[in-house]
Protein backbone atom coordinates (compact mmCIF):
# COMPACT_ATOMS: atom_id res chain seq x y z
CA UNK A 1 0.00 0.00 0.00
CA UNK A 2 1.61 3.27 -0.86
CA UNK A 3 0.49 7.13 0.15
CA UNK A 4 2.31 9.60 -1.60
CA UNK A 5 2.01 13.76 -1.14
CA UNK A 6 3.78 16.15 -3.45
CA UNK A 7 3.91 19.25 -5.13
CA UNK A 8 4.09 19.88 -9.22
CA UNK A 9 5.19 23.39 -11.17
CA UNK A 10 2.61 24.71 -13.54
CA UNK A 11 3.79 27.11 -15.81
CA UNK A 12 2.33 31.10 -16.06
CA UNK A 13 2.71 34.19 -17.62
CA UNK A 14 3.28 36.89 -14.67
CA UNK A 15 0.61 39.47 -16.07
CA UNK A 16 -1.86 36.39 -16.34
CA UNK A 17 -1.49 35.80 -12.52
CA UNK A 18 -2.00 39.18 -11.45
CA UNK A 19 -4.90 38.94 -8.45
CA UNK A 20 -4.26 35.13 -8.54
CA UNK A 21 -3.69 33.43 -5.21
CA UNK A 22 -1.41 30.45 -4.78
CA UNK A 23 2.09 29.69 -4.29
CA UNK A 24 4.23 30.85 -6.76
CA UNK A 25 8.05 30.87 -7.22
CA UNK A 26 10.47 31.25 -10.16
CA UNK A 27 12.16 28.19 -11.74
CA UNK A 28 15.01 30.10 -13.99
CA UNK A 29 12.99 33.29 -15.94
CA UNK A 30 9.84 31.17 -15.91
CA UNK A 31 7.24 32.06 -13.06
CA UNK A 32 5.81 28.94 -12.28
CA UNK A 33 2.40 28.11 -9.60
CA UNK A 34 3.19 25.07 -7.46
CA UNK A 35 0.37 22.74 -7.65
CA UNK A 36 -0.48 20.93 -4.62
CA UNK A 37 -1.14 16.87 -5.36
CA UNK A 38 -3.57 15.10 -3.22
CA UNK A 39 -2.10 12.59 -0.95
CA UNK A 40 -2.95 9.14 -2.29
CA UNK A 41 -3.52 5.60 -1.29
CA UNK A 42 -2.73 2.95 -3.64
CA UNK A 43 -3.81 -1.02 -3.59
CA UNK A 44 -6.36 -3.50 -3.10
CA UNK A 45 -8.25 -2.07 -0.50
CA UNK A 46 -7.00 1.53 -0.34
CA UNK A 47 -10.69 3.41 -0.75
CA UNK A 48 -11.43 2.25 3.21
CA UNK A 49 -7.94 3.88 4.17
CA UNK A 50 -8.93 6.93 2.95
CA UNK A 51 -12.11 6.84 4.57
CA UNK A 52 -9.94 6.30 7.92
CA UNK A 53 -8.16 9.10 6.93
CA UNK A 54 -11.08 11.44 6.25
CA UNK A 55 -12.09 10.67 9.35
CA UNK A 56 -9.17 11.53 10.89
CA UNK A 57 -9.02 15.01 9.69
CA UNK A 58 -11.99 15.77 11.79
CA UNK A 59 -14.31 15.67 8.90
CA UNK A 60 -17.84 14.86 10.72
CA UNK A 61 -20.55 15.83 7.95
CA UNK A 62 -20.27 14.58 4.36
CA UNK A 63 -21.24 14.61 1.01
CA UNK A 64 -20.93 11.52 -1.38
CA UNK A 65 -21.34 12.18 -4.88
CA UNK A 66 -22.20 9.10 -7.51
CA UNK A 67 -24.33 7.41 -9.47
CA UNK A 68 -27.06 5.12 -8.98
CA UNK A 69 -25.93 2.28 -10.60
CA UNK A 70 -22.22 2.45 -8.59
CA UNK A 71 -24.82 2.32 -5.39
CA UNK A 72 -26.93 -0.36 -7.29
CA UNK A 73 -24.04 -2.76 -7.84
CA UNK A 74 -22.73 -2.52 -3.76
CA UNK A 75 -19.64 -0.42 -4.05
CA UNK A 76 -20.52 2.66 -2.68
CA UNK A 77 -21.96 0.80 0.77
CA UNK A 78 -18.81 0.00 1.91
CA UNK A 79 -17.86 3.29 1.70
CA UNK A 80 -20.34 4.57 3.54
CA UNK A 81 -20.35 1.86 6.00
CA UNK A 82 -16.30 2.61 7.07
CA UNK A 83 -17.34 6.27 7.19
CA UNK A 84 -20.24 5.88 9.50
CA UNK A 85 -17.93 3.34 11.56
CA UNK A 86 -15.35 6.20 12.15
CA UNK A 87 -18.17 8.70 13.41
CA UNK A 88 -18.45 10.83 10.12
CA UNK A 89 -22.56 11.18 9.09
CA UNK A 90 -22.68 10.54 5.44
CA UNK A 91 -25.08 12.01 3.10
CA UNK A 92 -25.36 10.37 -0.61
CA UNK A 93 -26.11 12.40 -3.51
CA UNK A 94 -26.60 9.53 -6.44
CA UNK A 95 -27.81 11.70 -9.51
CA UNK A 96 -24.51 11.89 -11.45
CA UNK A 97 -25.36 11.11 -14.88
CA UNK A 98 -22.04 10.59 -17.62
CA UNK A 99 -21.75 13.99 -18.94
CA UNK A 100 -23.18 15.86 -15.99
CA UNK A 101 -25.08 18.92 -16.37
CA UNK A 102 -25.16 21.89 -14.27
CA UNK A 103 -28.40 21.05 -12.76
CA UNK A 104 -26.69 17.87 -11.59
CA UNK A 105 -24.44 19.72 -9.48
CA UNK A 106 -27.05 22.32 -8.21
CA UNK A 107 -29.27 19.28 -6.57
CA UNK A 108 -26.14 17.99 -4.85
CA UNK A 109 -25.18 21.36 -3.69
CA UNK A 110 -28.78 21.80 -2.23
CA UNK A 111 -28.30 18.43 -0.55
CA UNK A 112 -25.00 19.52 0.89
CA UNK A 113 -26.46 22.72 2.45
CA UNK A 114 -29.73 20.75 3.61
CA UNK A 115 -27.58 18.55 5.48
CA UNK A 116 -24.59 21.36 6.89
CA UNK A 117 -21.96 18.97 4.84
CA UNK A 118 -18.41 20.10 5.13
CA UNK A 119 -16.56 18.12 2.82
CA UNK A 120 -17.42 16.30 -0.35
CA UNK A 121 -16.12 12.53 -1.18
CA UNK A 122 -16.40 11.56 -5.00
CA UNK A 123 -16.59 7.93 -5.94
CA UNK A 124 -17.27 6.98 -9.41
CA UNK A 125 -15.45 7.88 -12.45
CA UNK A 126 -14.96 11.61 -14.07
CA UNK A 127 -18.43 12.53 -14.12
CA UNK A 128 -18.76 12.18 -10.18
CA UNK A 129 -15.40 13.52 -9.68
CA UNK A 130 -16.13 16.54 -11.76
CA UNK A 131 -19.97 17.34 -10.05
CA UNK A 132 -18.12 17.06 -6.56
CA UNK A 133 -15.18 19.68 -7.75
CA UNK A 134 -17.49 21.65 -8.90
CA UNK A 135 -20.36 21.50 -5.57
CA UNK A 136 -17.41 22.06 -3.20
CA UNK A 137 -16.40 25.30 -5.39
CA UNK A 138 -19.77 26.64 -5.29
CA UNK A 139 -20.35 25.84 -2.07
CA UNK A 140 -17.53 28.52 -0.92
CA UNK A 141 -18.40 30.74 -4.25
CA UNK A 142 -21.77 32.62 -4.41
CA UNK A 143 -21.78 33.23 -8.30
CA UNK A 144 -22.76 30.33 -10.67
CA UNK A 145 -20.91 27.95 -12.61
CA UNK A 146 -20.70 30.52 -15.93
CA UNK A 147 -18.71 32.63 -13.49
CA UNK A 148 -16.11 30.19 -12.66
CA UNK A 149 -15.73 28.77 -16.34
CA UNK A 150 -11.96 29.25 -17.58
CA UNK A 151 -8.94 30.08 -15.58
CA UNK A 152 -8.23 30.66 -11.88
CA UNK A 153 -11.78 31.89 -11.24
CA UNK A 154 -12.95 30.26 -8.27
CA UNK A 155 -11.69 32.96 -6.11
CA UNK A 156 -12.23 31.24 -1.97
CA UNK A 157 -11.36 27.72 -1.90
CA UNK A 158 -13.53 25.28 -2.41
CA UNK A 159 -14.80 22.63 0.49
CA UNK A 160 -12.67 19.54 1.28
CA UNK A 161 -12.54 17.44 -1.79
CA UNK A 162 -11.73 13.45 -1.85
CA UNK A 163 -11.79 11.20 -4.48
CA UNK A 164 -11.86 7.78 -5.13
CA UNK A 165 -12.21 6.92 -8.73
CA UNK A 166 -14.03 3.63 -9.94
CA UNK A 167 -12.85 4.15 -14.01
CA UNK A 168 -8.94 4.25 -14.90
CA UNK A 169 -8.97 7.14 -17.27
CA UNK A 170 -9.64 10.45 -16.48
CA UNK A 171 -7.09 11.71 -14.08
CA UNK A 172 -9.55 13.63 -12.19
CA UNK A 173 -8.44 12.37 -8.92
CA UNK A 174 -5.38 14.96 -9.52
CA UNK A 175 -6.46 17.11 -11.79
CA UNK A 176 -6.88 20.96 -11.72
CA UNK A 177 -10.08 21.05 -13.90
CA UNK A 178 -13.63 20.26 -14.20
CA UNK A 179 -16.05 20.09 -16.90
CA UNK A 180 -19.61 19.98 -17.01
CA UNK A 181 -22.70 20.55 -19.55
CA UNK A 182 -25.06 23.74 -19.95
CA UNK A 183 -27.65 21.65 -22.31
CA UNK A 184 -29.52 24.66 -23.31
CA UNK A 185 -26.64 26.46 -25.13
CA UNK A 186 -24.92 23.07 -25.84
CA UNK A 187 -21.75 24.49 -24.18
CA UNK A 188 -18.96 22.38 -21.91
CA UNK A 189 -18.16 24.92 -19.26
CA UNK A 190 -14.74 24.12 -17.97
CA UNK A 191 -13.51 24.95 -14.75
CA UNK A 192 -9.55 25.40 -14.24
CA UNK A 193 -8.16 25.99 -10.89
CA UNK A 194 -5.69 24.71 -8.40
CA UNK A 195 -7.32 24.86 -5.99
CA UNK A 196 -9.93 22.23 -7.54
CA UNK A 197 -6.56 19.31 -6.78
CA UNK A 198 -8.11 16.69 -4.51
CA UNK A 199 -7.07 16.58 -0.69
CA UNK A 200 -6.73 12.88 -1.11
CA UNK A 201 -7.47 10.20 -4.01
CA UNK A 202 -7.30 6.22 -3.50
CA UNK A 203 -6.33 4.23 -6.46
CA UNK A 204 -7.81 1.23 -6.06
CA UNK A 205 -7.93 -1.26 -8.65
CA UNK A 206 -10.45 -3.77 -7.44
CA UNK A 207 -13.45 -1.02 -7.05
CA UNK A 208 -12.67 -1.41 -11.19
CA UNK A 209 -12.97 -5.50 -11.68
CA UNK A 210 -16.59 -4.96 -12.55
CA UNK A 211 -16.46 -2.42 -14.88
CA UNK A 212 -18.34 -2.94 -18.11
CA UNK A 213 -16.09 -3.75 -21.68
CA UNK A 214 -17.19 -0.28 -23.47
CA UNK A 215 -16.23 1.62 -20.33
CA UNK A 216 -12.98 0.12 -19.69
CA UNK A 217 -12.14 1.24 -23.47
CA UNK A 218 -13.61 4.34 -23.29
CA UNK A 219 -11.90 5.65 -19.85
CA UNK A 220 -8.54 3.57 -20.75
CA UNK A 221 -8.46 5.33 -23.79
CA UNK A 222 -9.18 8.99 -22.23
CA UNK A 223 -5.94 8.19 -20.23
CA UNK A 224 -4.26 7.36 -23.45
CA UNK A 225 -5.15 10.66 -25.08
CA UNK A 226 -4.05 12.61 -21.68
CA UNK A 227 -0.90 11.09 -21.78
CA UNK A 228 -0.25 11.55 -25.54
CA UNK A 229 -1.24 15.21 -25.80
CA UNK A 230 0.88 15.93 -22.95
CA UNK A 231 4.02 14.32 -24.57
CA UNK A 232 3.36 16.22 -27.77
CA UNK A 233 2.38 19.84 -25.96
CA UNK A 234 5.00 22.50 -26.62
CA UNK A 235 5.23 22.96 -23.33
CA UNK A 236 6.15 20.21 -21.80
CA UNK A 237 9.21 19.69 -19.82
CA UNK A 238 10.92 16.48 -18.46
CA UNK A 239 8.68 16.21 -15.34
CA UNK A 240 5.46 15.57 -17.55
CA UNK A 241 7.37 13.77 -20.16
CA UNK A 242 8.28 11.06 -17.86
CA UNK A 243 4.89 11.32 -16.41
CA UNK A 244 3.19 10.53 -19.73
CA UNK A 245 5.52 7.69 -21.30
CA UNK A 246 4.85 6.21 -18.53
CA UNK A 247 1.49 5.73 -18.24
CA UNK A 248 1.56 5.43 -22.36
CA UNK A 249 3.73 2.09 -21.40
CA UNK A 250 1.67 0.90 -18.48
CA UNK A 251 -1.49 1.72 -20.90
CA UNK A 252 -0.50 -0.42 -24.10
CA UNK A 253 0.59 -3.32 -21.65
CA UNK A 254 -2.41 -3.38 -19.43
CA UNK A 255 -5.52 -2.03 -20.93
CA UNK A 256 -5.72 -5.11 -23.81
CA UNK A 257 -5.22 -7.28 -20.82
CA UNK A 258 -8.20 -5.91 -18.86
CA UNK A 259 -10.31 -5.90 -22.07
CA UNK A 260 -9.68 -9.24 -22.20
CA UNK A 261 -10.30 -10.39 -18.65
CA UNK A 262 -11.86 -7.63 -16.64
CA UNK A 263 -11.21 -9.34 -13.50
CA UNK A 264 -7.49 -9.04 -13.55
CA UNK A 265 -6.85 -6.85 -10.40
CA UNK A 266 -3.20 -6.56 -11.09
CA UNK A 267 -3.81 -4.80 -14.31
CA UNK A 268 -6.51 -3.17 -13.46
CA UNK A 269 -4.36 -1.80 -10.55
CA UNK A 270 -1.92 -0.49 -13.36
CA UNK A 271 -4.63 1.25 -15.05
CA UNK A 272 -5.12 3.14 -11.97
CA UNK A 273 -2.12 4.08 -11.57
CA UNK A 274 -1.54 5.12 -15.23
CA UNK A 275 -4.34 6.89 -15.76
CA UNK A 276 -3.11 8.79 -12.19
CA UNK A 277 0.44 9.09 -14.19
CA UNK A 278 -1.55 10.49 -17.33
CA UNK A 279 -3.14 13.17 -15.13
CA UNK A 280 0.38 14.68 -13.74
CA UNK A 281 1.15 14.80 -16.99
CA UNK A 282 -1.83 16.59 -17.90
CA UNK A 283 -2.03 19.07 -15.82
CA UNK A 284 2.01 20.57 -16.35
CA UNK A 285 1.63 20.00 -20.16
CA UNK A 286 -1.62 20.78 -20.90
CA UNK A 287 -3.88 18.79 -23.63
CA UNK A 288 -4.79 19.68 -27.35
CA UNK A 289 -6.96 19.48 -30.25
CA UNK A 290 -8.42 15.63 -29.58
CA UNK A 291 -10.01 17.37 -26.23
CA UNK A 292 -11.30 20.17 -27.66
CA UNK A 293 -13.13 18.72 -30.36
CA UNK A 294 -14.20 15.79 -28.11
CA UNK A 295 -15.63 18.51 -25.65
CA UNK A 296 -17.63 19.93 -28.45
CA UNK A 297 -19.11 15.93 -29.32
CA UNK A 298 -19.90 16.01 -25.64
CA UNK A 299 -21.71 18.99 -25.58
CA UNK A 300 -23.59 18.57 -29.02
CA UNK A 301 -24.51 14.92 -29.05
CA UNK A 302 -23.68 13.73 -25.33
CA UNK A 303 -21.16 11.18 -26.69
CA UNK A 304 -18.87 9.85 -23.66
CA UNK A 305 -15.98 11.80 -22.92
CA UNK A 306 -13.79 8.77 -23.77
CA UNK A 307 -14.92 7.34 -26.26
CA UNK A 308 -15.13 10.55 -28.26
CA UNK A 309 -11.56 10.97 -27.49
CA UNK A 310 -10.79 7.31 -28.82
CA UNK A 311 -12.62 7.96 -32.18
CA UNK A 312 -10.39 11.76 -32.56
CA UNK A 313 -7.13 10.78 -31.29
CA UNK A 314 -5.90 9.18 -34.60
CA UNK A 315 -6.88 12.20 -36.86
CA UNK A 316 -5.64 14.92 -34.93
CA UNK A 317 -1.89 12.73 -34.98
CA UNK A 318 -1.99 12.00 -38.32
CA UNK A 319 -2.63 16.13 -38.70
CA UNK A 320 -0.17 16.94 -36.13
CA UNK A 321 2.48 14.50 -37.39
CA UNK A 322 4.61 16.81 -39.86
CA UNK A 323 5.40 18.81 -36.63
CA UNK A 324 5.86 15.96 -33.83
CA UNK A 325 7.41 12.96 -35.62
CA UNK A 326 10.17 12.42 -33.46
CA UNK A 327 7.49 13.11 -30.45
CA UNK A 328 5.44 10.29 -31.71
CA UNK A 329 8.40 8.25 -32.63
CA UNK A 330 9.06 8.12 -28.60
CA UNK A 331 5.92 7.30 -27.91
CA UNK A 332 5.97 4.29 -29.97
CA UNK A 333 9.03 3.11 -28.16
CA UNK A 334 7.88 3.51 -25.00
CA UNK A 335 4.47 1.48 -26.30
CA UNK A 336 7.03 -1.73 -27.23
CA UNK A 337 6.31 -1.20 -31.08
CA UNK A 338 10.20 -0.28 -32.07
CA UNK A 339 12.06 -3.72 -33.51
CA UNK A 340 15.51 -1.35 -34.35
CA UNK A 341 16.62 0.69 -36.92
CA UNK A 342 13.43 2.35 -37.85
CA UNK A 343 13.12 6.13 -39.02
CA UNK A 344 11.68 7.97 -36.94
CA UNK A 345 8.79 8.67 -39.29
CA UNK A 346 8.36 4.89 -39.45
CA UNK A 347 7.61 4.79 -36.19
CA UNK A 348 5.26 7.64 -36.13
CA UNK A 349 3.34 6.09 -38.46
CA UNK A 350 3.26 2.70 -36.46
CA UNK A 351 2.26 4.23 -33.39
CA UNK A 352 -0.45 6.37 -35.16
CA UNK A 353 -1.64 2.66 -36.74
CA UNK A 354 -1.60 0.90 -33.34
CA UNK A 355 -3.47 3.46 -31.65
CA UNK A 356 -6.34 3.19 -34.94
CA UNK A 357 -6.25 -0.69 -34.48
CA UNK A 358 -6.74 -1.00 -30.55
CA UNK A 359 -9.28 1.36 -30.09
CA UNK A 360 -10.95 -0.60 -33.02
CA UNK A 361 -10.23 -4.23 -32.05
CA UNK A 362 -12.30 -2.56 -28.84
CA UNK A 363 -15.22 -1.68 -30.60
CA UNK A 364 -14.86 1.86 -31.36
CA UNK A 365 -15.73 3.09 -34.52
CA UNK A 366 -13.70 5.38 -36.81
CA UNK A 367 -16.26 8.25 -36.69
CA UNK A 368 -19.09 9.15 -34.94
CA UNK A 369 -22.43 8.36 -35.91
CA UNK A 370 -24.47 11.27 -34.14
CA UNK A 371 -22.27 13.73 -35.88
CA UNK A 372 -24.44 16.24 -38.45
CA UNK A 373 -22.76 18.15 -41.41
CA UNK A 374 -24.50 21.11 -40.60
CA UNK A 375 -22.82 21.09 -36.79
CA UNK A 376 -19.15 20.90 -38.36
CA UNK A 377 -18.50 24.71 -38.27
CA UNK A 378 -19.89 25.23 -34.98
CA UNK A 379 -18.01 22.42 -33.38
CA UNK A 380 -14.61 23.30 -34.76
CA UNK A 381 -15.42 26.87 -34.28
CA UNK A 382 -15.91 25.97 -30.44
CA UNK A 383 -13.36 23.27 -30.66
CA UNK A 384 -10.87 25.83 -32.05
CA UNK A 385 -11.65 28.35 -28.80
CA UNK A 386 -10.84 26.01 -26.40
CA UNK A 387 -7.56 24.50 -28.02
CA UNK A 388 -6.41 28.47 -29.16
CA UNK A 389 -7.08 29.74 -25.42
CA UNK A 390 -5.87 26.80 -23.32
CA UNK A 391 -2.95 24.37 -25.25
CA UNK A 392 0.08 24.56 -26.71
CA UNK A 393 -0.69 22.00 -29.69
CA UNK A 394 1.96 20.98 -31.74
CA UNK A 395 0.49 21.99 -35.18
CA UNK A 396 -2.16 24.36 -35.14
CA UNK A 397 -5.02 24.84 -37.65
CA UNK A 398 -7.82 27.14 -38.71
CA UNK A 399 -11.49 27.03 -39.25
CA UNK A 400 -11.44 25.59 -42.68
CA UNK A 401 -8.63 23.20 -41.73
CA UNK A 402 -10.41 21.98 -38.54
CA UNK A 403 -13.73 21.48 -40.29
CA UNK A 404 -12.32 19.31 -43.43
CA UNK A 405 -11.03 17.35 -40.15
CA UNK A 406 -14.23 16.70 -38.20
CA UNK A 407 -15.54 15.77 -41.49
CA UNK A 408 -13.52 12.44 -42.12
CA UNK A 409 -15.52 11.19 -39.17
CA UNK A 410 -18.79 11.40 -40.80
CA UNK A 411 -20.01 7.89 -40.56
Amino acid sequence: MLSLTRAIPFPLQETFYRGLTGSLKYVGAALQLVIRLPEVFAGPGASLLLCDAVAGTGVTRLLLVTDAMLVKLGLVEPIVQRLRERGVVVTVYDGVQPDPQVEQCEAALALLKQHSCKAVLAVGGGSAMDCAKIVAARATNDKPVWDMTGFFKVAHAPLPIYCIPTTAGTGSEVSVGAVVSDPVQQKKLPVIDHKLVPRMAALDGRLMTGLPRAGTAATGMDALTHAVEAYLSRIAIPESDQYALEAVSLIMRHLPRVMENGADEESRQMMAWAAYRAGLAMNRAGLGYVHGIAHNFGAHYHTPHGWANAIVLPWVLEYSKPECTSRLADLARASGLHTGGERDADLADKFIAHVRAMKLNFGIPEGLKDLREEDIPGIAEAALHEAHLSYAVPRYMDQATCEALIRKMLV
